[in-house]
Formats: structure tokens, sequence, C-alpha cells
């Protein structure tokens, strides 16, 4: 089976042939998310490491639970997904328990990113103010930087994020726009933005 064929096979005939020890179609799996699912790490850990380990502990995870995938339930991207984010969410709230200190540094891995037609200038202002932003969402409390990622930078909906943390919608709104104006705080202390 080549990268053409796996393309035009249905999320169950993909989840199907892995589970009949096909390794292309789990190299297929794999190549069509771990980029998502490290991105996904990467925010809620802020190390280049930590976000390559638990990228293989989800895919550690997928392998072991696909016979557990439903169709009728919704298509491979969004079960995937959603196991990737649980794991990752209960990963970061046992390091807010024990915190560690890590110098890996987003900067050290922006190289990865194309950059497309822009001048090296603005590139270079972009990667700071990312950096920037990153920071800044890094000083909020655990409960407010967890929604905030969820539904600013994952763009999830309000239901897929009660879903995930398993709290009321009443919560998880109130987290969002309490972690939005800590977010505008933190960002005018820095001057990054203007009051």
């Amino acid at each position: 089976m080549g990268a053409l064929a796996a393309l035009t096979l249905t999320d169950v005939e993909l989840v199907l042939r892995c589970r009949q020890g096909d390794q292309q179609a789990w190299s297929e799996i794999v190549r069509q998310f771990s980029r998502r699912i490290y991105n996904l790490a990467y925010r809620f850990t802020s190390s280049h490491s930590a976000a390559e380990d638990l990228t293989q502990e989800v895919f550690i995870r997928v392998y072991r639970s696909l016979e557990q995938y439903d169709s009728h339930l919704g298509d491979l991207a969004n079960w995937l997904m959603r196991l990737a984010r649980n794991l990752v969410i209960d990963d970061y709230r046992k390091r807010q328990r024990t915190p560690t200190d890590s110098s890996d540094d987003l900067a050290d891995h922006e190289y990865r990113l194309p950059t497309g037609g822009d001048n090296p200038q603005r590139v270079l202002e972009r990667q700071e103010r990312k950096l920037q932003v990153l920071a800044a969402i890094n000083k909020l409390t655990p409960d407010l930087r967890e929604c905030v990622i969820l539904r600013d930078i994952d763009e999830l909906s309000y239901q897929e994020i009660v879903g995930l943390l398993k709290i009321p919608e009443g919560t998880v709104k109130s987290r969002i726009n309490r972690g939005r104006i800590e977010l505008a705080k933190v960002l005018r202390r820095m001057k990054v933005v203007s009051d």
C-alpha cells in the first residue's frame, strides 16, 4: 500500500488494516496526525523533548485503543485528537502538581516553521511576539491557562471543552473570560501591547 493508496482509504479501512498488523496503514495514521498532536503537546508543555515524549505516548495509547474506534461516533481525526487532548491535559495537570524546571526553549525550535516570503526583520518580530505571548500564557493560573489554550489556540467549542475538562459550561466561559483579561494585563505589563 503506497502513500497515495493510503489517502483513498476510509477511516474504517485504515483502522481495520492497522488492527490486522499493516505497518504502512499505521505509518499513514502517524504521518497524518503527528504534527497536530506534537503542536498540541508543545502548547501545554512548552518543551520540545516533553512534547515529543507525549506525542509518542499518545500514539502508543492510540495503537492500543484501535479496537475501541467506532466510526458511527465520529471520524478518525476527532476520535484520535480527543484521545490526544485527554492524555495531554492529564499530563499537564500532573505537572502542575509536581512542577519541574525546563530549560527547553521555543526559540530553539522556531526554525522548523516555514516563513514564506517575509523579510527577515518581520520574521524575527513575529517570532519574538510568539515567544512573548507564550510566556504571558504561561503566567496564567493553570485553570485559566488550560481553558484559554483549548479555546483560543486549539479553537475548541465550549461543549468540547466541557467534555474534556468535565466542568460546567458556565465555569468554562468564566475561565476563558478571566484568562483573556489576565492575559491582556500580563501582555500590557510586558509591554507587548499598549494601553
